[in-house]
């Protein structure tokens, strides 16, 4: 019995074998003219699989992970079963989200977007598998509005306009995230004061004046904007409002009330007046990211509520048709402009229409992304192509000040390593020539894939581990050939079709292994769809359609 808290349901304790497939680059569908050095993925096939692929060689590597997963099942069943219906859907998240969490460097943090439907359930999932001290904000964000066919049952429901972001750190003790902030249309009531410090560094000759009364002496207009800003812009330093204080100079200024009182603590200035402290406009200007770019401007730290995300106008955005389920792209480098910067690796395994891909592509990340449908190569693949020529000048372009350039690689995922012949005998499956043979065997044992070009034993390595995949029978004039190239302290796992009996045991540093028969009952083989009858995605208003 399990002394820990954790979610249940039907089909937990199911062990998934995945089978390691490695990815297949389709030159013809890559685009590296303009980086042929591009560490850039687009990846087509179902997303366990390709995850499983990348777990390898990405572990430990990803910076930050958005996923917008489905949001609930179409029911499997004859009959509808609560039960059943979020066991299937929970089935579908528990082995993804081990593996991206093993993917997410110990700085790094994954985006989760959902709706209510398995909000609750997601996030105790969550708990279990990233760990709740791990946990950092559930974000509500503004994702509609209320009108339209929605309104038809308002006599019956609250309307949806919201939807969750779960945020969990891979290690909360190393994560760290970038404060935004977000530009305030007008300068809070309460600043209603002046400090006039006649140009003088003596607290006795500066004088405290009504900032209605220094905008009249200097004949700016407070209703007329543009007039109006650039005084704030020029005079923020000296503009304030009154702050609560619990120290020494509450009572002593409280005691002197025509006094000022200036001090430096820790580096930083500290201002009192009549009991209060003076809280400067020039501290509520920061630089913030915006849909229209960065500026620096009177603002306020964005908090877990999140309702200036514009997702009204997403129709075009991309160049590409996702009706009614594109995620808006200030959405996307909002998370990403608060949680990484350039050159990190940036991975969304349900990748849609392609928005993270080309967020992180016009921000400077590097980028990994999966997409099982053929949505792959007619919007992701349509959408990077528009990013890279520059055609593509909606979303965030303008805001980061896109160009162009860059490129990606294109990926499919290897069909299965063990197939049955007419006779039901497992063998190896005829599409594998030799290459991705080796490179097939180094996945399922562990090892990098990396041929060395002086010793053509070492196909992959792991520390002083090597492997080789040979489909040529195994003699032991064979193997002593190569027991003498290697050096102290280096072991070698060979994989072959077939070898003389008892060679297996002739050294105790080269392990030999049949294939395809001591890969049977490691992993479920031949098996290309873990969708679990995925029917449904999230819909959104487009309001400018």
């Amino acid at each position: 019995m399990s002394n820990k808290l954790e979610l249940t349901w039907i089909g937990k304790d199911k062990e998934l074998k995945i089978e390691p497939r490695i990815l297949i680059e389709n030159p013809t569908l890559s685009n590296t003219a303009q980086d042929t050095n591009t560490d850039n993925m687009l990846i087509h096939g179902d997303n366990l699989l390709a995850l499983k692929a990348l777990e390898s060689k990405y572990a430990g590597q990803v910076k930050c992970i958005y996923i917008d997963p489905p949001y609930n099942t179409g029911s499997a069943f004859e009959h509808y079963d609560d039960n059943l219906e979020h066991s299937t859907w929970l089935n579908l998240m528990m082995p993804r989200l081990e593996i991206l969490r093993n993917l997410l460097s110990n700085d790094g943090i994954i985006y989760i977007q959902i709706d209510d439907n398995e909000y609750a359930y997601l996030k105790v999932l969550c708990d279990e598998i990233f760990g709740r001290k791990n946990f950092i904000s559930s974000i509500c964000i503004k994702m509609s509005t209320v009108s339209g066919v929605k309104t038809a049952h308002k006599n019956k429901t609250i309307i949806k306009e919201k939807e969750i972001i779960l945020v969990y750190a891979k290690d909360a003790d190393n994560f760290a995230i970038i404060p935004q902030y977000i530009p305030l249309s007008k300068i809070d009531d309460e600043f209603q004061y002046y400090l006039d410090k006649h140009n003088s560094d003596d607290p006795d000759c500066w004088e405290i004046k009504r900032l209605k009364e220094v905008l009249v002496a200097n004949g700016i207009d407070a209703e007329n904007e543009e007039q109006f800003q650039k005084f704030i812009n020029l005079n923020a330093q000296f503009i304030w409002r009154r702050a609560f204080i619990r120290n020494e100079y509450k009572a002593l200024s409280q005691q002197n009330p025509d006094k000022i009182f200036y001090i430096t603590k820790n580096g930083q200035e500290h201002y009192y007046y009549r009991g209060r402290e003076m809280f400067f406009l020039a501290d509520k200007f920061h630089d913030c990211f915006t849909e229209e770019g960065y500026k620096h401007a009177i603002s306020d730290l964005l908090g877990d509520i999140w309702l200036d995300i514009n997702t009204g106008k997403l129709f075009n955005e991309g160049n590409v048709e996702f009706r009614n389920s594109k995620k808006p792209e200030f959405l996307i480098a909002r998370m990403l402009e608060m949680s990484s910067k350039k050159g990190d690796l940036i991975l969304d395994s349900f990748l849609g229409s392609g928005t993270t891909a080309a967020v992180a592509h016009k921000m400077g990340r590097k980028y990994i992304g999966i997409e099982m449908g053929d949505h792959a190569y007619t919007h992701c693949k349509v959408r990077l192509d528009k990013v890279i020529s520059g055609e593509d000048k909606g979303g965030i372009t303008k805001s980061v000040n896109w160009q162009s350039g860059g490129g990606y690689r294109f990926y499919e995922i290897a069909p299965t390593l063990i197939v049955e012949d007419k006779f039901g005998n497992p063998i190896i499956n005829r599409e594998y020539n030799a290459e991705m043979l080796a490179a097939a065997m180094a996945l399922h044992e562990g090892f990098e894939y990396a041929p060395d070009a002086n010793y053509y034993w070492k196909q992959g390595k792991n520390e002083n581990a090597y492997i080789f995949t040979t489909t040529t029978h195994l003699t032991e004039s064979y193997l002593d050939a190569i027991s003498k190239e290697m050096q102290d302290g280096e072991y070698l796992v060979i994989a072959c079709k077939s070898f003389d009996s008892g060679i297996d045991r002739l050294y105790k540093n080269i392990k030999v292994k049949k294939i395809p028969q001591y890969l049977l009952g490691r992993c479920e083989f031949g098996k290309d769809n873990y969708n679990l009858n995925i029917v449904d995605v999230p819909v959104y208003d487009d309001e400018e359609e």
